[in-house]
């Protein structure tokens, strides 16, 4: 950037103005280092402040690399250019800036002896102080050569705007882009030159543009290939010889294929403009296959549910297509307040991609499991097959058709001894699935957009009852950046709310099969109770009717704490806001709440209220969340406190 003068100065932006000036000063280091403190005084725009501080080198390296009292005013010094360079990135030309030290001017000839004077522990205070001056803004915006009328629309820089070098860098990005999109490959857009009027407030900029011819895209070839077959990746590609050359076009054919699975890597090689002959641009995609074969391991605690542990294994490359063969096997409900002994969940799954059509995925499922909960015992064998598709980079749907064998135990189905229930379940779910966060792995922490699952699921029951009835469940969650308030920099604190609504339609609470009802209580729905502990439950019986054998029945005693019926609605909510504290530390604070219910009007009536904290640590895979939950009203039998600890944010 340039400083101000009485007359017009031609100046260029450049997309790497703010890392020279990251760079321009190098870290010094002295024998005698001089600890120091800073202080930037704020300027009341949030995004500029948070520029200013981590463009500040006093900032940066005030841990990393100690510096001795001449080392620290030079560094000082070097601020000058670096923090005006910011400031006119925001549109602020007529900026003033003052550092001092221990309340020194850095020329103050007394300043490194005085520095020199302080006790080895004492701190160097370091002051810099902003005026920012008058926000300039744009005055005449002109583009020299031959631009298409859409390519114009995309620029999208007009007068009166901040004259942000940001913004304008921008426009000129957006411009040789949609150039591109209109088969322009190897057109150019020079650097803005920008012409300042002080008296005005204002610059003028221009931007000078070589369209070049329009290309087509010739053969497409791959490199690196072991197992996959050719022919499988060039149906997914959706890209043939032929078409106009479109950047985004090559882009979306090269995440299609990453978005298998099967690559760890893909770079797309184009030739130069002087190797292309006849408007022809020929493509290859030179891949990295990952490993064929992975094995992962999941561990997870919650203290109603106990410990579960398994381990997963991955052929990601099964006949030479991209098909997905996941083998798991995981123990669960190992010492869980909520559980009554372990169970297991062993699942094979094969997962065909482009299966019809590119965009469409087949999909087996095999399952066994057991899970031993004060609301039932649970021992099922369930199989299924569906189809999804990807309807667009948001939506995906889905339909298959499930069918389940099991046996289920449930105490509160009889005041003696329990009693066992036998079922087979045949459904047909139909899911659809929205997803804004950008996020391909479910791991990862999500900091903006919004995810959505509507589920329905046509049922017939054959066992005791019978029973043909219809599950419907949505669950939302969306996520709020305070960064977009300028509050906080970018992807530090957060704002995520969730919402659940379930009904089961066509029959009662006691002709639904006990793990097809509704419960609430544990990490998926209301935090600080124990699982499935919200909602309906046994807990007093019945005396037994008098008989001419036992004119005096006793009643049962009560079991030793209540045993959840579930029921056929369920709604709950929650929120937590989520900081991060330096690279990998974090905290959470949550509310939940949730109502289980038999009515036909499941909002009314108190919900029940769970509350708590958590703490965060951030890996590459995901964080790893512990949290600390309490109930705001304690139920009989519940717990007064609940903790989780898992990988990946609670939604």
């Amino acid at each position: 950037m340039m400083g101000i003068t009485d007359h017009t100065i031609a100046m260029r932006f450049t997309a790497s103005i703010l890392i020279t000036a990251l760079l321009a000063a190098p870290a010094v280091r002295a024998a005698d280092p001089q600890p120091y403190t800073l202080h930037i005084e704020g300027t009341g725009h949030g995004a500029l402040d948070a520029a200013l501080k981590a463009s500040s080198q006093l900032e940066s390296l005030r841990t990393s690399a100690p510096a001795g009292p001449f080392a620290l005013i030079g560094r000082a010094g070097a601020e000058y250019e670096r923090l005006r360079t910011v400031l006119e990135s925001f549109g602020y030309y007529e900026s003033r800036l003052s550092i001092t030290i221990s309340g020194r001017a850095l020329d103050d000839p007394a300043l490194p002896a005085a520095l020199e004077a302080l006790p080895a522990s004492t701190k160097a205070p370091v002051q810099i102080n902003v005026e920012t001056g008058p926000l300039y803004h744009l005055g005449q915006v002109s583009i020299d050569g031959d631009v298409s009328a859409k390519a114009r629309a995309a620029f999208a820089l007009e007068s009166g705007a901040p004259a942000a070098a940001a913004a304008v860098i921008a426009a000129g990005e957006r411009l040789l882009n949609a150039m591109q999109e209109e088969g322009h490959a190897f057109a150019k857009v020079d650097d803005p030159v920008a012409y300042q009027k002080p008296q005005e407030k204002e610059l003028d900029v221009s931007f000078k543009v070589t369209p070049g011819g329009v290309y087509q895209l010739g053969a497409i070839h791959f490199e690196g290939m072991k197992r996959l077959n050719e022919a499988f990746l060039q149906k997914r590609l959706k890209l043939r010889a032929g078409e106009q050359y479109s950047p985004s076009k090559i882009e979306r054919a090269r995440t299609n294929l990453l978005a298998l699975g099967t690559f760890s890597g893909i770079t797309v090689h184009l030739p130069k403009e002087s190797e292309v002959k006849d408007g022809i641009i020929p493509v290859t995609f030179e891949v990295q296959e990952r490993k064929r074969h992975a094995v992962s391991v999941t561990a997870a605690y919650s203290s109603d549910l106990g410990g579960s542990g398994g381990f997963t294994w991955t052929d990601r490359n099964v006949f030479g297509n991209a098909e997905l063969l996941n083998l798991t096997a995981t123990v669960t409900n190992w010492g869980g307040s909520d559980t009554t002994g372990l169970g297991y969940d062993l699942t094979a799954q094969l997962n065909k991609p482009d299966f019809g059509r590119p965009d469409q995925t087949l999909q087996y499922n095999l399952t066994a499991l057991k899970q031993d909960l004060i609301a039932y015992d649970q021992t099922a064998q369930l199989a299924g097959v569906s189809v999804s598709r990807k309807l667009s980079p948001l939506w995906n749907v889905a339909v298959g058709v499930n069918i389940e064998k099991e046996t289920i135990f449930q105490q509160a189905a009889d005041y003696y001894n329990g009693a066992n229930f036998y079922y087979t379940l045949i459904a047909l779910p139909i899911t659809a699935k929205y997803d804004s966060t950008g996020l391909a792995n479910p791991l990862s922490d999500p900091l903006h957009g919004m995810r959505v699952t509507l589920s329905l699921a046509p049922t017939e029951s054959l066992g005791r009852p019978s029973s043909t009835f219809v599950i419907f469940q949505s669950t939302a969650a969306t996520y709020l950046d305070l960064a977009r308030f300028d509050w906080t920099a970018p992807g530090r604190s957060v704002i995520a709310l969730r919402g659940l609504f379930a009904e089961a339609f066509g029959a009662s609470a006691y002709s639904l099969p006990p793990d097809q009802r509704f419960y609430a209580g544990g990490s998926a729905t209301v935090r600080g109770y124990k699982y499935q502990s919200v909602g309906p439950n046994f807990h007093n019986p019945i005396a037994p009717p008098a008989t001419p054998a036992d004119p005096n029945p006793v009643t049962p005693a009560p079991p030793s704490q209540p045993i959840p019926t579930g029921g056929t609605d369920l709604v709950a909510t929650g929120i937590e806001f989520r900081q991060r504290f330096g690279a990998n530390f974090g905290a959470a604070a949550f509310v939940d709440a949730g109502k289980v219910s038999t009515d036909p009007t499941p909002l009314q009536g108190r919900p029940s209220v769970g509350y708590g904290v958590g703490m965060r640590y951030y890996t590459p895979i995901g964080p790893i969340r512990f949290d600390i939950a309490l109930p705001a009203h304690r139920l009989p039998g519940g717990d007064a406190l609940e903790v989780y600890v898992g990988l990946g944010q609670t939604f």
